[in-house]
């Protein structure tokens, strides 16, 4: 657990604790609610439209990887079969070819696989703070006075409110795309 994670459920055990014991009665009452962002983030519909647009965006690269790979595959099947007839120049060059297509195919692999990533994490990003918005308009809305997020050890399912939070996520998102 990182340190920020950490330094954040310190804080919001001791907003609780303060909203427990220091706070008058009434104050007692506050409305508290508890959401896994990581499982509405798992189950959200625009979760898929995020995956199923960064596999359109990054087949065409993919595509290339593939078709570098057979061609790899298929000059090793090449070599092999002609080793016995090749010259000594001959088999150097096929030699240094596999080599000069496997670091290209390499290279290829590492540059698709960081870019891959980069985009992943830049619109996961995006969607974590849309839900994060969402949460707490919902709470604004039912009228909640604190929210706590992952790293709960304990939570009753009456202060759970990742299926509503989740059930308006969806709606809202299922609006938007009609």
């Amino acid at each position: 657990m990182s340190l920020m994670n950490r330094q954040l459920i310190k804080a919001v055990i001791g907003v609780v604790l303060v909203l427990g014991f220091a706070m008058p009665a009434a104050a007692q009452n506050a409305k508290i609610g508890v959401v896994s962002l990581q499982a509405i983030v798992e189950r959200a519909p625009q979760t898929k439209a995020v995956m199923d647009a960064l596999r359109e965006e990054f087949a065409p690269r993919e595509r290339q990887i593939v078709a570098k790979q057979k061609e790899i595959e298929d000059l090793q099947a090449k070599v092999q079969k002609d080793l016995a007839v090749m010259g000594e120049t001959e088999r150097r060059n096929a030699e240094k070819n596999l080599r000069d297509l496997s670091r290209d195919f390499e290279r290829m692999r590492t540059e698709y696989q960081e870019d891959s990533n980069l985009r992943q994490n830049e619109e996961f990003g995006v969607l974590q703070r849309s839900i994060l918005k969402e949460v707490q308009e919902y709470a604004k809305a039912q009228g909640y006075d604190l929210i706590v997020g992952d790293g709960v050890l304990y939570v009753s399912t009456t202060v759970n409110i990742t299926e509503a939070v989740l059930n308006a996520v969806v709606a809202n998102y299922e609006a938007a795309n009609k």
